[in-house]
């Protein structure tokens, strides 16, 4: 069992950053792919990020967020999600996603374990 605890969302200008983090519970996190998923109102939960299990470190990035989100893990517990040039359609409540798998998972079935999501709002 894992449990997921993501913070560091917030309202930010439109141009600036966050940084999103996940902690994680469990011993072999790092065994885990990890994705980051947004859901703004009205609309479906999407991928943003994903990350393979430490070993491997590849990464998937949509093509909305290319060039300005990085999605990064360190070698125990967290896993993060950088996010420079903000813009107002960034606007979601994001969630971090987990499941024990050597590849990367871009879908919202593929992931078993699931934070309690972090709102952002980016204003214009």
């Amino acid at each position: 069992q894992v449990q997921l605890v993501e913070s560091g969302g917030g309202l930010v200008q439109a141009g600036g950053s966050l940084r999103l983090s996940c902690a994680a519970s469990g011993r072999t996190f790092g065994a885990y792919a990890v994705g980051w998923f947004r859901q703004a109102p009205g609309k479906e939960r999407e991928v943003v990020a994903a990350i393979s299990r430490w070993s491997s470190g590849s990464t998937y990035y949509a093509d909305s967020v290319k060039g300005r989100f990085t999605i990064s893990r360190d070698n125990a517990n967290m896993v993060y999600l950088q996010m420079n040039s903000l813009k107002p359609e960034d606007t979601a409540v994001y969630y971090c996603a987990a499941t024990r798998t050597p590849v990367i998972i871009t879908t919202v079935q593929g992931y078993d374990y699931w934070g309690q999501g972090t709102q952002v709002t980016v204003s214009s």
